[in-house]
């Protein structure tokens, strides 16, 4: 199979799971498109050296944080915005009502707060494969994650004791 077969093999199986994870992050799904084309165009580049990885999963998915949070800092976040409200397509499981109220409440969460959560919480993440894939230390992914769910309480309006439990996921 040639480098080109290979990726797109890679490519077409993990575009699905590549959106479920753009989507938390930018609360928009169309965005998450673009978020998920930019890190498989850059994966592209860089394919020879992401099919050595020891996982080359958790090597993509710290190019799709990366792109967005890259994006967050670059301006064109700020100086573009398509659409001010949430996206209301369906949600797959659950309390459909409780999610968008999820939703929009991590949309409130600063954006280096909301990436430690969702790769701590819908990516399942521990505290070092998260500091691994945002680059930083496990204080900080400690920290961030305390103030982000604090944010998300606060913006629920949820119990202290009903949200405390998932900070030791």
């Amino acid at each position: 199979m040639s480098l080109d077969e290979e990726y797109t093999a890679y490519v077409s199986g993990r575009l699905s799971w590549l959106r479920k994870i753009a989507y938390p992050l930018c609360q928009d799904w169309h965005r998450a498109d673009d978020l998920v084309q930019t890190a498989i165009t850059r994966l592209y580049v860089k394919w020879r050296q992401a099919r050595a990885a020891d996982d080359l999963d958790a090597y993509v998915r710290v190019m799709l944080i990366r792109v967005f949070l890259a994006e967050q800092r670059g301006g064109w976040f700020s100086r573009v915005r398509l659409t001010s409200a949430i996206s209301h397509q369906p949600f797959e499981t659950g309390d459909r009502d409780m999610a968008m109220d999820v939703n929009r409440a991590l949309a409130a969460v600063p954006p280096r707060q909301r990436a430690t959560l969702v790769l701590r919480f819908h990516c399942d993440l521990s505290v070092e494969q998260t500091a691994h894939a945002l680059g930083c230390s496990t204080g900080t992914v400690k920290s961030q994650t305390a103030r982000g769910l604090a944010t998300l309480r606060s913006m629920l309006g949820a119990p202290e004791s009903r949200l405390a439990r998932t900070e030791d996921h």
